[in-house]
């Protein structure tokens, strides 16, 4: 196929694939989705997780168990034990989750990419000062988690979560289509901001779980009292929950992305455009 074609020829599947994950009543259909994964039919959670699976490659093989009592405990799967190695050396911080390396490196000032070509700023997405410049000239790197894959996190360092703030918003898909069209995605959906401070006493590290459409919230293990973000209803929850690297801190109800911030010093060790496990290296720590 000539090359002008197949470029053509992808521009038109991408516009498809935007319509139909965007051009909808996103907070609708992701109202929708939360109650109809939780149906426990026999039949409907039969036939719902054969088509799920149709469109996406989950390995099944390492859930803790074989049978499921809907598609949404089939999302929210745990895993065998041993199933993710967790790297122990404290130089280490490690990926959170399982994902695909989105845009990932150094922070330019408070300047980032969510895709080649589209940038958004520390303050658009945190809208606070304090962090904006605790990662100026940091470094990030973008985890996208897809449909099929595993989508529990955990804590890439042993630390203690000292606080964590909700911003609620949109539901766009946070596919590479949606990222290349929708200016400052990440920071128009509904996200967590999770500040980690670092058993060294030192470093702090930020974890940003975004959601995205079909997604029916972000659940956090550690919080005391309703775990659910979108119904607890707050915007600030302070914090001083211990957590050792590896340990589960939450998951989606779908699956959806979580940008990892460092400050300067650190460095990325994973590649751009890569996948990666939950426990293995994502950026090594500053030489003391």
């Amino acid at each position: 196929m000539p090359m002008k074609a197949l470029v053509e020829r992808i521009s038109q599947q991408e516009a498809i694939n935007f319509l139909l994950t965007n051009r909808i009543p996103r907070a609708l259909a992701t109202r929708f989705m939360g109650r109809f994964s939780r149906i426990e039919q026999p039949f409907v959670r039969d036939l719902s997780i054969a088509v799920w699976r149709l469109f996406s490659d989950p390995d099944l093989s390492e859930a803790s168990k074989a049978k499921f009592t809907s598609l949404h405990d089939c999302f929210i799967r745990e895993l065998k034990p041993g199933s993710r190695p967790i790297d122990p050396d404290p130089a280490v911080l490690t990926s959170p989750c399982d994902a695909v390396v989105g845009a990932a490196g150094a922070i330019a000032g408070t300047e980032l990419l969510q895709i080649k070509g589209a940038p958004y700023t520390l303050s658009d997405l945190f809208g606070d000062s304090e962090l904006t410049d605790l990662y100026r000239n940091g470094c990030y790197a973008t985890l996208r988690l897809t449909t099929g894959m595993y989508h529990r996190f955990h804590a890439p360092h042993d630390g203690r979560v000292e606080s964590v703030a909700y911003i609620a918003g949109d539901t766009w898909n946070v596919n590479p289509i949606a990222l290349k069209r929708i200016e400052k995605l990440f920071c128009k959906n509904e996200r967590a901001v999770i500040s980690l401070r670092l058993a060294d006493g030192g470093h702090r590290v930020t974890l940003v779980p975004v959601g995205a459409i079909l997604v029916a919230s972000i659940r956090l293990n550690f919080l005391n009292g309703a775990r659910d973000l979108r119904a607890r209803g707050l915007s600030f929850i302070a914090c001083d929950a211990a957590l050792r690297k590896g340990e589960e801190m939450g998951y989606f109800q779908h699956g959806s992305t979580i940008i990892v911030f460092a400050p300067a010093g650190f460095a990325l060790c994973a590649e751009v455009g890569a996948r990666i496990r939950m426990g293995q290296p994502l950026m090594r720590l500053p030489r003391l």
